[in-house]
């Protein structure tokens, strides 16, 4: 192992790096040629304070020496295959912020984890975790414990002990099997965000509504005993969930009870005839309104649009980012109020989130009428590749990454930070590729480069109704899919948002025509048609192909987009 060729960690090692990225198919080769362990000479780097290895499936075990990397803040291990992980060695990483080891096979989490201190946030989503050690407790910094996708039926009692997490903000235990919620959850007070989709759950605490910071909760999924509390799962905002587990969720008032005197009788009976009547016009009224909270999605298919546009894909992108999916979605309102900033807001917390931080996939989203097709999604020299990225001049390919990289340092250096933030931190996704890849349109300009940006020819603005979205990924055809079915589900739930809230001020935006703002308001475009107050998205096949024209794939198929949610209609 001492002997293969690691030019990453020679390089780390002489220039005194703090950072060192270690991904991807030749990264896994090189594992694979050492025995699935990494090498030796990594635990030498003793200045390091950001350390990823991911996307290695040969990486079933980390060795014990990690733990000489006392200076370690982030440890990232995700998308491997690793089934544990060395328990006193990780205990050793006193100065550890951040440990992401999602994507795994891993069944459970070291109890050492308790003496790391300084630790904010955990990842081990998409494991096949059954248990969680109660000494995670222990971690008084613990902010952000995100343990979605795997086997848990419950949370450790210790969890929820006055005093214990009382910094954790972010809660993520969906698709999971946990039966119950504690109504000690109350003494978490620093809880902002819990999501407990896709559970077991048969019923709520009425605690919940103690959490003084809570802002954020998703529970839908969950089978409750109180069906009026689960259509409002799937339709409400968080707040008036919260407002009527307050007054107790069972229905049960602390109302009078009634005497047993034959007034009392009298006025019962009547009553119960009174309820009787009125029981079916109540359940007529409440289908109504669970309809009305539906989210509707249209699929238009190809061979009913007129205009079809087509990517086409060159042989050369295999080496690079194979995966592509695309599509069209007609009927986005981004005019009123933060409806735009909430969009891209979503997009960055999906970047972070299900495309482990643009290392899995990547979305891009253009306005459709500026996208001039059809396309080429191609891979190009650094020195040739050229783009005019958002907010900046045309630049080839190279000297962007070099100028955002000085960007980042001088960044890092003036906020003294260890690590760099914003898109900076994707820079090193390239690192060591010959080409780069990206889509072309119809004029020969990039509109996309993934990881790092989008063309500001075909930018998102407020007046934006229609528009070309794209996933990329190195991982896999399926990883784009099931990201572009978020992506949408994402899209249709902030739609239905700004509809529903009615906002009444189009913020001002330089992109946008004065003209186009006399209709800022309650109009969406669908199908190609304006519709007044209507949240109904429309999403259009887009097909892709080899460069023969031989079918690729194409998106929404039959099988995508199906997601079983209660507050979701697909109208294919």
């Amino acid at each position: 192992m001492e002997d293969c060729c690691w030019v990453e960690i020679e390089t780390a090692e002489r220039d005194k790096r703090r950072e060192l990225v270690l991904q991807g198919s030749k990264v896994d080769s090189r594992i694979r040629d050492g025995g699935g362990y990494l090498p030796p000479q990594l635990f030498r780097l003793s200045l390091l304070n950001y350390l990823e290895v991911s996307q290695c499936r040969s990486l079933q075990e980390l060795q014990p020496s990690i733990g000489s990397l006392t200076q370690l803040q982030s440890l990232i291990l995700c998308h491997n295959q690793l089934t544990a992980l060395p328990a006193a060695a990780l205990g050793q990483l006193r100065n550890l912020r951040v440990l992401d080891v999602s994507n795994n096979h891993l069944q459970c989490l070291p109890t050492e984890l308790r003496n790391l201190n300084e630790l904010n946030t955990i990842n081990a989503s998409c494991n096949r975790l059954q248990i969680l050690p109660a000494e995670l407790c222990m971690c008084q910094k613990l902010a952000v414990l995100n343990v979605s996708h795997n086997e848990l039926s419950r949370f450790p009692d210790e969890f929820f002990i006055a005093g214990r997490l009382s910094a954790l903000s972010t809660l993520s235990a969906s698709e999971n099997a946990i039966e119950e919620l504690p109504g000690d959850i109350c003494n978490l007070p620093s809880l902002k965000s819990l999501d407990l989709s896709s559970n077991k759950l048969s019923e709520l605490p009425s605690e919940l509504a103690d959490c003084p910071k809570l802002k954020e909760m998703n529970l839908k999924g969950n089978k409750l005993s109180d069906k009026r509390l689960e259509k409002m799962l799937n339709g409400c905002q968080t707040k008036a969930i919260l407002d009527y587990l307050r007054a107790g969720h069972h229905g049960k008032g602390k109302g009078k009870v009634a005497g047993s005197s034959k007034e009392d009788l009298k006025e019962k009976d009547r009553r119960k005839k009174k309820d009787k009547r009125l029981k079916g016009v109540q359940n007529e009224e409440e289908d109504q309104v669970e309809e009305l909270n539906k989210l509707v999605i249209r699929v238009l298919h190809i061979s009913e649009s007129p205009s079809a546009l087509v990517v086409k894909v060159t042989p050369v992108v295999k080496d690079v980012r194979p995966y592509i999916v695309c599509c069209l979605v007609r009927g986005m309102n981004l005019k009123p109020g933060n409806a735009l900033k909430r969009f891209l807001a979503a997009q960055n917390k999906l970047h972070d989130e299900i495309c482990e931080k643009r290392t899995v996939a990547t979305i891009a989203t253009h306005e459709l009428k500026k996208v001039k097709g059809p396309l080429l999604y191609d891979a190009r020299p650094p020195q040739t590749l050229k783009i005019a990225p958002l907010g900046r001049n045309e630049v080839k390919a190279a000297n962007l990454l070099q100028q955002l990289k000085q960007e980042a340092e001088e960044l890092r250096k003036q906020k003294k930070r260890p690590n760099v933030s914003g898109l900076h931190k994707y820079l090193q996704l390239l690192d060591g590729k010959e080409n780069y890849p990206c889509v072309v349109d119809a004029d020969g300009d990039v509109i996309s480069f993934p990881p790092i940006t989008n063309s500001d020819k075909t930018k998102v603005s407020k007046t934006t109704t229609d528009l070309f979205m794209e996933v990329t990924s190195s991982v896999s055809l399926q990883v784009c899919k099931d990201v572009m079915d978020t992506l949408i589900l994402k899209m249709a739930e902030l739609n239905k948002f700004t509809f529903t809230n009615k906002e009444t001020e189009a913020s001002s935006d330089p992109e946008t025509d004065p003209a186009d703002l006399k209709s800022a308001l309650g109009e969406v475009t669908v199908g190609g048609s304006e519709q007044s107050g209507s949240p109904e998205l429309t999403v259009e096949q887009v097909r892709v192909v080899d460069i023969d024209g031989n079918l690729k794939v194409v998106y929404p198929a039959k099988t995508d987009l199906n997601m079983e949610l209660s507050y979701l209609t697909v109208v294919r």
